[in-house]
C-alpha cells in the first residue's frame, strides 16, 4: 500500500453499478428457458458482500432506479450486512438489467444498462459523506466504460491528492467497450491505484500476447504498491514492492465461474486489512473465490470457518491437495 495513503479506520467503500440479473432456471441456454430466476449482479457490490462475510465493514455507493428491481437490489445488498447509506434512488432512470445465457462453452451475458441510474453517476458521488470516511475505496474497470460521467468519476477517485488508498480491479468487459479501446484507459487507471487486481488472460487481451506471465504484467504496471495477477485455476501472484508471492489455486467443484474474480478480490483485500502475511491473503482470496465458483449466483456462502482456518495455516502440500466441493 502506498505510504502516502495508509489504511485508516473505516469501511471499505465499493463504488459501481449493480443490476438485476435474470438467469434460466434450471440453468441452460437462454433461448430454451421457460422460467427465469431473478438475482442481482455487480462487481463492486459482490466485493462488498464478501467483505461483509469476512467481518470487514463494507459500504456500497451507487444509484438505482425507483423501480422494483432497484428496491430488490438495495434490499439484497443490505441483507448481506453491507451499508447502503450512500446509494441514491434516481426517479428518472431505470435499474440496469442483465441476462445470463449459460452454454457448453461458458456463460454469455447480455446487458441492458444503457441509460441506467448508475450510468448517470458523476464525480460528485465521491463528495458524499458515505465516501469521506473510507479506509479504502474499491473500483473496477467496468465503471469507466458506462458513460463519460462514470469515467470522470474514476479519474477523480484516482487523482494524485486523493485522501484514501484505492484498490482497482481491471475487470475488462469487452462488450461494454464496443467501438472504443479500453487498453490505454484501463492501463492508466490501474497504474495510478494503490492495489490492483488483474487476470493474466485479460492483461493479454488488453495489452498484447507479449505478456506471457505475471512478471510481464508487473513490468507494465509498476505504479501500484500491490499488484495481484490471477492466472485462472492455476495460481495468483502478488507483487508487493520488489517482492513476489505466488499461491496455487484450489481444486473446486465449479457450478459457474461468474463472480469468482470479485470474490477473490474481497478475500485478498480482507487478508490485507486483517494484516495477514501476503501468502495468506492470497490463500484467503482463493478460498473466497471457491464460494462463488460453487454456486450459479454471483454470491455464495463462504467455506466452513474451521476449514478456512485450517487451510490458511496448512503446509504447502496440504494446501495443494485440498479440494473444495
Amino acid at each position: 500500500m502506498s505510504t502516502h495513503r495508509p489504511l485508516r479506520p473505516g469501511p471499505v467503500v465499493c463504488v459501481g453499478e449493480t443490476m438485476a440479473a435474470l438467469a434460466p432456471d434450471p440453468l441452460g441456454p437462454l433461448d430454451g428457458a421457460d422460467l427465469l430466476r431473478v438475482d442481482i449482479a455487480g462487481a463492486e457490490s459482490n466485493v462488498a458482500l464478501y467483505l461483509a462475510d469476512h467481518g470487514i465493514p463494507a459500504r456500497w455507493v451507487s444509484a438505482v432506479g425507483d423501480d422494483p428491481f432497484g428496491r430488490r437490489v438495495r434490499a439484497r445488498i443490505a441483507a448481506g450486512g453491507v451499508d447502503i447509506s450512500g446509494v441514491r434512488t434516481d426517479p428518472e432512470r431505470p435499474t440496469g438489467l442483465l441476462f445470463k445465457d449459460p452454454g457448453a462453452h461458458g456463460t454469455r451475458v447480455h446487458y441492458h444498462r444503457t441509460g441506467s441510474a448508475a450510468s448517470a453517476l458523476t464525480p460528485d458521488v465521491l463528495d458524499d459523506p458515505a465516501v469521506a470516511g473510507a479506509a479504502l475505496v474499491h473500483l473496477s474497470g467496468i465503471t469507466p466504460a458506462l458513460s463519460p460521467g462514470c469515467r470522470a468519476l474514476v479519474e477523480h477517485a484516482l487523482r494524485p491528492d486523493r485522501p484514501w488508498p484505492v484498490s482497482f480491479d481491471v475487470n475488462h468487459r469487452p462488450a461494454l467497450w464496443a467501438g472504443r479501446s479500453a487498453a490505454d484507459v484501463l492501463r492508466r487507471f490501474a497504474d495510478r491505484a494503490d492495489i490492483v487486481l488483474v487476470g493474466l488472460d485479460e492483461a493479454q487481451a488488453l495489452w498484447g500476447d507479449g505478456i506471457t506471465d505475471a512478471e510481464r504484467v508487473r513490468d507494465l504496471l509498476s505504479g501500484p504498491r500491490v499488484l495481484v495477477v490471477k492466472d485462472g485455476d492455476r495460481a495468483a501472484t502478488a507483487f508487493v514492492g520488489e517482492a513476489a508471492h505466488s499461491v496455487p489455486a484450489l481444486t473446486v467443484r465449479v457450478a459457474e465461474p461468474v463472480g469468482a474474480g470479485d470474490a477473490f478480490a474481497a478475500g485478498f483485500l480482507s487478508g490485507l486489512l486483517r494484516q495477514l502475511p501476503v501468502d495468506r491473503a492470497l490463500r484467503l482470496g482463493h478460498l473466497t473465490a471457491a464460494a462463488a465458483l460453487r454456486v450459479a449466483a454471483d454470491h455464495g456462502p463462504l467455506p466452513d470457518p474451521a476449514l478456512v482456518t485450517a487451510l490458511l495455516d496448512a503446509d504447502e502440500e496440504t494446501w495443494r491437495a485440498a479440494v473444495i466441493d
